[in-house]
């Protein structure tokens, strides 16, 4: 090969390395706290895929729709629930059809320690600890899953004096885990590790005891431009994030 084809090549490989940098985009993105473990994996895997970056704020899927509601600059919403984003859309926030359902979640009973909790939650209607600790249901949907499993077990009115409610998943789980709540109620994503319970105990809360946690995302209208966060919503259908939802003990959507 002369030395002008091999210049030549070169040149072509800089042109389309400068190429794929100037077109890399970063998007902002506000995901529910349970799915923090799965979502900064998805992320990592998503910017060595595409390039592009997404810059992940977690908390309250409810508190997020107020924010967003005053003006927070986020554009891709990765929500606990559907009723989040369905309100943005219906309030003209979203790109049309942009909505879908990513997972679907479950709800565990745990404690950080080991043989607390039994594998049939009958430590609620057993009793014999203070504090149980859930998600604020006003704005955390797991949080409005584990009433609807005390009620159901007609253990609500019983318990609701022993009830800590943390603002959203992360802080109840921070509750439990630094002994502040004997149990709670949190995210089978929060606990799992190689398809079991990392520490403590618990309880997996069968999925008929509670109203589908179908977690769903969107694009907003701020982000409808920037090609980053389309391509962020598109990865999440992908067979590599599918398969990191799976990792973490969510279903997928059918």
């Amino acid at each position: 090969m002369s030395s002008n084809a091999l210049r030549r090549i070169l040149l072509i490989l800089c042109l389309v390395s400068l190429s794929a940098i100037t077109q890399a985009a970063t998007t902002l993105v506000a995901v529910a706290a349970n799915f923090t473990k799965p979502m900064e994996e998805i992320a990592a895997e998503f910017q060595k895929a595409t390039g592009h970056e997404a810059k992940l704020s977690f908390g309250s899927s409810g508190k997020f729709v107020s924010q967003m509601e005053n003006g927070a600059p986020f554009e891709v919403f990765l929500s606990a629930d559907e009723s989040n984003p369905l309100k943005l859309e219906q309030n003209g926030a979203t790109v049309a059809g942009s909505r879908f359902v990513y997972a679907l979640g479950k709800l565990v009973l745990w404690s950080a320690k080991p043989g607390y909790v039994d594998d049939q939650g009958q430590i609620l209607a057993k009793g014999g600890f203070q504090h149980l600790a859930l998600a604020d249901p006003k704005l955390a949907p797991y949080g409005a899953a584990a009433l609807e499993v005390l009620k159901g077990m007609g253990l609500q009115e019983k318990l609701q004096p022993l009830l800590v409610q943390g603002e959203n998943i992360a802080q109840t789980q921070q509750f439990v885990s630094t002994g502040n709540a004997e149990l709670g109620f949190v995210a089978l994503s929060q606990v799992i590790e190689n398809g079991k319970i990392a520490s403590g105990s618990g309880w997996i809360v069968p999925s008929n005891r509670y109203a589908p946690i179908k977690q769903s995302a969107v694009l907003l209208n701020l982000g409808a431009e920037n090609p980053a966060a389309k391509a962020l919503l598109d990865y999440l259908k992908s067979k590599p994030a599918l398969a990191i939802i799976e990792k973490y003990g969510y279903d997928l959507p059918n």
